[in-house]
């Protein structure tokens, strides 16, 4: 998943009392209109700003479980976690209990699936409305660790006064997003919440780990199925006569002939049987088969590249999107935050970057090439001949159209990148 920020809430040497109470000024002063007398962390100020467009009530109180037993049971069911329920409890449940916390596990529309751990703590969490079933979106419960996590899609911690509503003053979290490997998607995010004199800078490594382990577990069963569908493909691309590959429903290649071996093709939301575009192939023949689907290409196909335009919508500060069409079909991807910041980039600067360029517009710091390097190549293994290299860009041949808020602040309201706030 590439390397994360982790910045912890309580400065290296500080008192947590102390800082607490200096918060605490800050955020009486936000509240009231005032100058505030201290910084804020970049990332708490932007959420604050939030809050205030959304008219958020600081003085909020508890919130309500927006599901019911039924819906609980369906979100948990199909939200993807289920298979990382194990890992997490064995590496955060005991120790939650130890050092007075809870784990909150939510999905990737804030709603809370999952809680266990300290008794007491679960006491207080009861009277704040932090529940199981209940909507822990920023929108609903203010600035948190889990809500503005889901926004930043990075792990955070929340302390104290850092919280928007008053009432989760005396709390302090640690939460993580956790993703799905096989297609990058946000499943949910996993969260240790207890007293705020309990904070400690090594909680949010714990959960960062251990999210990392839930991922790679995640990863495990995900090839140990590949390895399956692998051994029914070979010999049925020995049959074919024609390139081919066999791919999982999420795009990853078991086996291929005829063509150059990737790991990974991006394929359109719903295919179905037929013929679809593909933008590593342009237009191929879909046949099911058990676990995935058999991708064909004619000799016509291979040689023709048909046409591609490329929308990237940031119009949603939740869900930026990359539709690309061309030939016989259209497809879109919903992008993870980094993604769609870099892909702005790219589609603001047609000449390109080079790896120094684009972690200086993205971190304003040119030294974060390593970064940089990783996430570029994830986007290429997954757009096929979208994007270039050397410097990155997209494709000279690739028409490219860029849907933004009708207010400039608004595009990647979650980033702090300077190529996007600048």
């Amino acid at each position: 998943m590439g390397q994360r920020d982790l910045e912890a809430a309580l400065p290296a040497g500080a008192d947590p009392r102390q800082h607490a109470r200096a918060l605490a000024k800050v955020h009486e002063a936000a509240v009231a209109g005032r100058a505030l007398p201290a910084r804020l962390r970049p990332v708490i100020h932007a959420s604050w700003q939030r809050m205030r467009k959304l008219g958020v009530d600081p003085e909020g109180r508890a919130a309500a479980p927006v599901l019911t037993f039924e819906q609980l049971e369906a979100r948990r069911r199909t939200s993807g976690l289920v298979q990382a329920m194990p890992t997490l409890r064995g590496g955060l449940i005991s120790l939650a209990e130890q050092a007075a916390h809870i784990m909150v596990i939510v999905d990737a529309d804030g709603a809370v699936l999952w809680r266990d751990g300290s008794t007491a703590v679960s006491r207080h969490a009861d009277r704040l409305g932090f529940v199981e079933g209940a909507d822990w979106r920023e929108e609903a419960v203010g600035t948190n660790a889990i809500g503005t996590a889901l926004v930043a899609r990075r792990a955070m911690q929340v302390y104290s006064a850092e919280h928007y509503v008053r009432s989760q003053h005396f709390w302090t979290c640690a939460a993580a997003p956790l993703h799905d490997p096989r297609d990058g998607r946000l499943l949910g995010v996993v969260d240790l919440s207890g007293p705020a004199p309990t904070v400690h800078a090594s909680t949010l490594a714990l959960v960062d780990a251990v999210t990392r382990l839930a991922e790679t577990q995640l990863r495990t069963t995900h090839l140990t199925e590949l390895e399956r569908l692998r051994g029914f493909a070979v010999p049925v691309l020995a049959k074919v006569g024609e390139p081919a590959v066999v791919a999982d429903e999420h795009g990853w290649v078991a086996a291929a002939a005829g063509l150059a071996p990737v790991d990974r093709i991006a394929l359109p939301a719903g295919l179905a049987p037929g013929r679809a575009w593909l933008p590593a192939y342009g237009t191929v023949a879909v046949e099911p088969v058990p676990g995935g689907w058999l991708i064909r290409l004619t000799e016509s196909d291979a040689e023709t590249a048909p046409a591609t335009r490329v929308v990237l919508d940031v119009r949603s500060a939740r869900e930026p999107e990359l539709t690309v069409s061309g030939g016989a079909g259209t497809w879109t991807h919903r992008l993870s935050p980094r993604h769609a910041e870099m892909l702005y980039v790219l589609a603001s600067r047609r000449a390109g970057r080079s790896a120094s360029e684009l972690s200086l517009d993205l971190f304003g710091d040119a030294g974060r090439t390593v970064t940089v390097r990783a996430e570029m190549s994830r986007l290429r293994r997954h757009f096929g001949g979208i994007l270039g290299a050397k410097p990155y860009r997209f494709a000279d041949d690739v028409e490219v159209l860029v849907r933004r808020p009708d207010n400039a602040e608004a595009v990647l309201p979650h980033s702090l990148a300077p190529a996007i706030r600048g």
